[in-house]
């Protein structure tokens, strides 16, 4: 069944969030989409939606009747699902579009979907004409806790995960909760990576929000995605372009998950899946060289099956992920920087792993 298409009168909650010189606001609220145009607040000439033909068959008419509703000329650009879409061949075709609609500073992306749609669509609105005025409406629960919130833009480049990419912060961002109704089961699990990966980061109340929350997965409660977009946006707001190490924190989880991701060819597991895995590792790791005690451990890995996350890797060598690990953007000097836990809520960036260590918690993996 459809969902229902009605907007909401009013914004169930908005988040502030303050990176740097800029502020934008998160707006989270059922029947959001419907009402992006009216949102959005400053007059443009146009706006170009960027989506995917998953998401695309469910709101794009939706987002675009909005958007002319408030006095914007609307184009759609809609590309193939999944991470290979985040190219830059890809990159340069949408590049064309902006070109051929003749889009200029003052006119508006908006980046319709998950993390994919997001990150592509962020990296041309920055990069064209040196910026124009990003929107992100995210679709999935792993873009509304995580990739929307932050800045964070980039397309692949050959075996490295996000090469090409920098930091460009959106106008605002919309998040409708409504359209987590339509994700197929894969696909939410896959977000609450995010969501377990913050409340370990986090600790307290979100950590317990989450814990509560995995029981109805498809349905999350409005305080755990407010708790994970605030969390998020108080570490993007302590070290919004990466300078000051706290938000390295981010990271716990995907310097695993991102090798695991390439390795199977973005095709055997899904970002979310993969960054499962990468937090399984990482807690593993945790007990060996940071001091996280056991039952602290156990009580991510409990959570991660709990959340329908993959329990072991498998249709993956254990070679390639190894060698990938290596290739981590993050690494400085050829060795790969892990954020592990000394506790939960206190993570410890910047853990260097000895290689022998990285083979061993990849072949854990598989065997456990």
């Amino acid at each position: 069944m459809r969902p229902d298409a009605g907007p909401a009168p009013v914004a169930a909650v908005s988040v502030t969030v303050r990176a740097g010189l800029e502020t934008y606001e998160v707006r989270i609220g059922a029947g959001l989409l419907g009402r992006l145009g009216e949102l959005c607040d400053r007059p443009a000439t146009q706006a170009l939606v960027v989506s995917d033909e998953n998401v695309a068959s469910w709101y794009l008419e939706r987002v675009m009747a909005g958007l002319e509703a408030a006095g914007m000329r609307s184009a759609a650009m809609v590309l193939p699902p999944g991470e290979q879409t985040k190219s830059p061949v890809v990159l340069a075709a949408l590049y064309d579009r902006l070109y051929d609609l003749g889009a200029g500073r003052h006119d508006t992306v908006v980046a319709l979907g998950g993390g994919v749609i997001g990150d592509l669509a962020g990296y041309a609105a920055a990069t064209f004409q040196r910026g124009l005025r990003l929107v992100q409406a995210p679709t999935t629960l792993l873009a509304m806790v995580d990739a929307a919130v932050g800045g964070k833009v980039a397309v692949d480049f050959r075996e490295g995960k996000n090469y090409l990419g920098t930091f460009y912060q959106p106008a605002l961002v919309v998040e409708d909760p409504d359209a987590l109704a339509t994700l197929p089961e894969r696909e939410v699990h896959g977000g609450w990576a995010e969501i377990v990966k913050h409340g370990l980061l986090a600790g307290g109340v979100t950590l317990a929000l989450t814990e509560a929350g995995v029981a109805d997965k498809a349905r999350p409660d409005p305080r755990l995605l407010e708790a994970d977009v605030r969390f998020k946006a108080a570490v993007v707001g302590r070290d919004p372009r990466e300078t000051t190490g706290v938000r390295a924190m981010l990271n716990f989880g995907h310097t695993v998950g991102h090798a695991i991701e390439v390795a199977g060819g973005f095709a055997r597991y899904s970002h979310g899946e993969a960054v499962g895995l990468g937090l399984r590792a990482a807690l593993w790791l945790s007990e060996r060289l940071t001091g996280l005690d056991a039952a602290a451990a156990g009580r991510g890995q409990r959570l991660l099956s709990a959340a329908g996350l993959p329990e072991r890797l498998t249709g993956v060598a254990a070679a390639d992920v190894a060698r990938l690990i290596g290739r981590d953007k993050k690494a400085a000097a050829g060795a790969a920087r892990f954020v592990l836990l000394e506790e939960v809520g206190r993570p410890a960036t910047g853990v260097v792993v000895p290689p022998e260590l990285q083979s061993e918690v990849v072949a854990w993996l598989i065997g456990r």
